[in-house]
């Protein structure tokens, strides 16, 4: 289900004659094969020709190729060269490193380094808390992966993965002031990631684990949390149950449904989904039933690995069998956190009377959102193109922000919960049906998220 987006964006630098026509010539060619024309731009003008960047949204490679082709089939026009924007962003990098004092001279040299840098370094030796204040620690956060489970993508390892870690990195910055730096490990071994990470701590005040494949994300942080004296969050995990439950709180007021009454089904039990239960327990829903590829999680299936044993163990109340679309029926609210296509309107259709559907799967999400919205009263998706974009953006920035700005030594699940209840207060006044949770770009998100997580640490720690 494919559709031309920003994500997938072209420049197509044309040669064509100066006649009246030749505008809307190669506009309707572009339109013609499906493309979104967003940028039409004459770089050069001459008595025999105009050269022209048409910049449009397309789907894939191939419609790249649809769009060149019926731009070069017009009379006299030469497509030029073809530049896709999304790649011409990475050129470099998406990250810098620039000093914060100026230096300037000698004596500005011989503060920030040598001598005069060494009576901080005594300081920090004396009282190695100092650290947080005299050095980039107080609001640096390390963003690790190993590159096993990456976006959509898969496991691609550590160099393929950078340019998803430099997004998050850039993310954290332009959202919450964090300076965050992208760690990817060439390793996939679980004690040798925890062995790595606790030897680089001392630099950071914070752990951001991102796309570690389960089960070994769970082992991971678990460890982590306990050998490491700063927060250790597994965005893939947390960031997206903080998000779900915030769009869920919102999406039940629309429905006027309590979840406490409430069946909900969550398709995907790796991280994202086991954290998305384990968040949800929190609000003692009437019951939350598990699927993964092999159907319903329940006690009395073969080959259950300690995760999916603890899910069989503390949901399903009625430990029943089969198929998600058996799990379907009946149901207040689908959460999605698995794979593509897997039911269509006429499951939805057998949900209870106004069913929340949140298809998560990213890019293509578990049901079309059109054939969702056939029965459902409210759909969410994964998706920057339609309503209700579950976005861990919304989260992790503010998160972050509240930890450091908290000198926070650990995370816990009131600190989630604070986070999920900031995110769907900004909403406010303005909820409907297609407008659950705010806009990435509200910039009230990130200082309110982080609010409410510093008041939730400092009652953490003051117990």
């Amino acid at each position: 289900m494919p559709v031309p987006g920003p994500g997938y964006s072209i420049t197509v630098r044309v040669e064509a004659p100066p006649s009246a026509s030749a505008a809307g010539d190669l506009t309707t060619a572009v339109g013609r094969v499906g493309g979104v024309l967003t940028a039409f731009d004459v770089v050069e003008s001459r008595s025999d020709a105009i050269v022209v960047d048409i910049t449009a949204n397309v789907s894939n490679a191939d419609h790249v190729e649809d769009v060149t082709k019926e731009l070069d089939s017009l009379d006299g026009v030469r497509v030029r060269k073809v530049s896709d924007r999304t790649f011409l962003m990475h050129l470099g990098g998406k990250l810098s490193v620039a000093p914060k004092v100026q230096l300037r001279n000698r004596d500005d040299l011989s503060r920030a380094y040598t001598p005069g840098v060494a009576r901080v370094c005594q300081a920090i030796a004396a009282n190695p808390a100092d650290a947080r204040r005299l050095t980039i620690k107080r609001n640096t956060v390390a963003v690790v992966t190993d590159g096993s489970a990456v976006l959509g993508l898969g496991n691609i390892g550590p160099a393929a993965a950078l340019p998803v870690m430099e997004g998050k990195a850039a993310l954290f910055k332009k959202f919450a002031d964090v300076d965050a730096w992208p760690v990817c490990l060439d390793t996939q071994d679980t004690e040798e990631i925890i062995k790595i990470v606790k030897a680089l701590a001392p630099v950071y005040a914070g752990i951001n684990l991102e796309d570690i494949a389960a089960p070994r994300c769970f082992e991971i942080e678990k460890r982590l949390r306990e050998q490491l004296d700063i927060p250790v969050f597994h965005d893939d995990q947390h960031g997206t149950a903080i998000v779900v439950l915030a769009a869920l709180r919102n999406a039940l007021r629309v429905v006027g449904k309590n979840i406490e009454d409430c069946k909900i089904v969550v398709s995907g039990a790796g991280a994202a989904g086991s954290a998305i239960i384990r968040l949800l327990q929190h609000k003692k829903p009437a019951d939350i039933i598990a699927a993964d590829i092999d159907g319903i999680v329940h006690s009395g299936r073969a080959n259950l690995d300690d995760n999916l044993r603890h899910l069989a163990e503390t949901t399903n109340k009625d430990n029943v069998s089969g198929s998600l679309h058996d799990a379907l029926v009946g149901a207040d609210v689908f959460i999605g956190v698995s794979a593509p296509n897997l039911f269509g309107a006429e499951q939805v259709a057998t949900m209870a009377e106004n069913p929340v559907v949140f298809a998560l799967a990213n890019p293509d999400p578990e049901i079309d959102p059109l054939e969702a919205q056939k029965h459902a009263a409210v759909v969410a998706t994964g998706r920057s193109d339609y309503p209700n974009q579950i976005n861990n953006v919304l989260a992790f920035p503010g998160v972050f922000r509240g930890l450091l700005d908290a000198q926070a030594h650990d995370i816990d699940d009131e600190m989630l919960i604070a986070a999920a209840n900031a995110i769907a207060d900004v909403v406010d006044d303005r909820l409907n049906a297609s407008f659950i949770v705010p806009s990435v770009f509200d910039s009230a998100v990130a200082p309110a998220v982080a609010e409410a997580v510093k008041a939730a640490a400092r009652r953490s720690a003051a117990v």
